[in-house]
């Protein structure tokens, strides 16, 4: 499978993927969204080692007729293109239904079509909601919280319907929190980041006592590497997460110890979910992804979340890349 289309690619998780399978030796095409800017997202600003190694695909995940074109002679898809922000769901419920479901089962389609080897769809870990077990494993209950969690659980089962309808070679990767550099500033950590980085002491936050699983962006990137080598992965659900557990509050408090300064936090409750939406605690289990894919986090642990942190911290503090960001506005 050495030809690779990637949706999604001008996200923060599919940016890293693309510059990933490039360095694996993989071809790859990006599908980015159509504008008029011409923008690739951050595929734009990509590294230098490899620019101009890839080819775009310019197009709209909601369109079949494009998908189906982006996908003509390609050996498989890494589809990550989705809307992913929990806020705006709340008011645009429609719009997630048409690009993460609808969108899904166009890549659905159309690998079904051209005859791909391997599909790996993009889950998230809000599909469990609030944790009944830690940790958290693939049998885990799942719970739509909210319309955007409930459209990944919509797309998660067209994925495995086609897999069980047509043997279509599907598996589903599952990653729980992300972070790293080209984050949205919507994520908390990218929020207090910001807001640090431009001279905030005292900070604006949502609910701070949930806890999360954050993985950093290289160990995510590498589990969608992994799982497109895996050979005995089709048809089956995998977690990528770190195994470890710390609250939003804590999470910020050791933004600030690396950053320097003391803290203050204010609730903002316009950043509040409401409160049967908020998902209270995520802790992964990954022993599947290490027994059938191999992997394994390297930034595992207290220790591996600071490292995780501190390279993060390092990318939105150069003043080009804090410059993207409007950290005085709320970004839904």
């Amino acid at each position: 499978m050495k030809r690779v289309l990637v949706t999604g690619a001008d996200g923060f998780i599919g940016s890293h993927v693309t510059e990933a399978l490039i360095r694996a030796g993989y071809s790859v095409r990006a599908f980015v969204l159509y504008n008029s800017f011409n923008s690739w997202g951050w595929l734009d600003k990509c590294a230098s080692d490899v620019r101009g190694q890839f080819e775009v695909f310019a197009g709209d995940i909601r369109d079949p007729h494009g998908v189906r074109t982006a996908m003509e002679g390609c050996d498989a898809v890494l589809h990550l293109a989705a809307l992913i922000a929990i806020p705006y769901s709340y008011h645009s419920p429609d719009t997630y239904v048409d690009t993460n479901i609808k969108g899904t089962l166009n890549v659905l389609q159309a690998a079904r079509s051209c005859g791909v080897q391997r599909v790996v769809h993009t889950s998230t870990s809000e599909v469990y909601g609030t944790a009944a077990f830690v940790p958290i494993t693939e049998d885990h209950p799942l719970s739509g919280q909210s319309p955007y969690s409930a459209s990944k659980i919509g797309a998660d089962q067209i994925a495995f319907s086609f897999y069980s309808s047509f043997d279509t070679p599907v598996m589903i990767l599952r990653p729980f929190n992300t972070y790293g550099p080209r984050q949205s500033a919507r994520a908390v950590i990218p929020t207090v980041i910001t807001q640090i980085a431009n001279g905030r002491h005292r900070i604006r936050l949502g609910a701070v006592t949930p806890t999360r699983d954050f993985s950093f962006v290289a160990d995510t990137t590498a589990g969608f590497v992994a799982a497109l080598r895996a050979t005995q992965v089709v048809g089956d659900v995998i977690n990528i997460g770190s195994g470890f557990e710390i609250s939003i509050g804590d999470t910020a408090k050791l933004i600030a110890d690396i950053m320097g300064v003391e803290l203050e936090i204010d609730t903002d409750t316009d950043r509040l979910r409401p409160a049967k939406s908020e998902v209270e605690r995520l802790l992964a289990s990954n022993a599947k992804a290490q027994r059938l894919l191999g992997w394994a986090p390297a930034y595992g642990g207290v220790d591996g979340f600071r490292r995780g942190l501190e390279s993060t911290i390092e990318w939105f503090s150069d003043p080009e890349n804090l410059a993207v960001y409007k950290e005085d506005l709320y970004n839904r």
